[in-house]
């Protein structure tokens, strides 16, 4: 795993243990079919996810409010090691094409990265970090709920793979 040291004037970080092994927390991150099970917190719920979980590949998700609205994510994924690190942005599209970001969140830029090690208990040690291009942008993400958010989405993860 590259290893990071996230920033705290521009990064977020959700960090815990929890009871579910990393290979299991991988599936959740990396398979359609699990991703739209538990991505989007409730009462917002994730509709449709493409992902081509490799560097360069595409990650492409459509959340739903409860009223119905639909947003669409893209990204691209930047670095991928199975069970360990995943690397995602919403600034690039498949291939690495730079793009500006519109994704429905006031069209958010940021990177994501989630580690994962295995726990002495059986678990993972579970690190999710919002990297963002400046402290503004910093705040917003913040203030949008991102550990409130990603945190209920976590939670979600936990109670599907259990």
């Amino acid at each position: 795993m590259s290893p990071f040291t996230p920033d705290p004037a521009l990064d977020l970080v959700l960090e815990r243990t929890i009871p579910i092994p990393p290979a299991r927390v991988w599936a959740a991150w990396t398979e359609p079919a699990l991703l739209l099970q538990w991505f989007t917190p409730a009462p917002w719920k994730t509709v449709a996810a493409d992902l081509d979980v490799r560097p360069g590949g595409r990650f492409v998700t459509t959340m739903e409010s409860p009223e119905g609205e639909r947003h669409p994510n893209a990204g691209c994924y930047l670095e991928v090691e199975p069970n360990r690190l995943l690397v995602f942005t919403s600034i690039m599209r498949e291939g690495f094409r730079p793009v500006a970001p519109t994704n429905g969140a006031g069209d958010l830029a940021f990177t994501g990265r989630i580690e994962l090690e295995a726990a002495s208990d059986g678990g993972t040690h579970y690190r999710a970090i919002a990297v963002h291009p400046s402290t503004e942008v910093r705040d917003q993400h913040a203030a949008m709920g991102f550990a409130e958010g990603w945190g209920a989405a976590l939670d979600q993860l936990v109670a599907l793979m259990s």
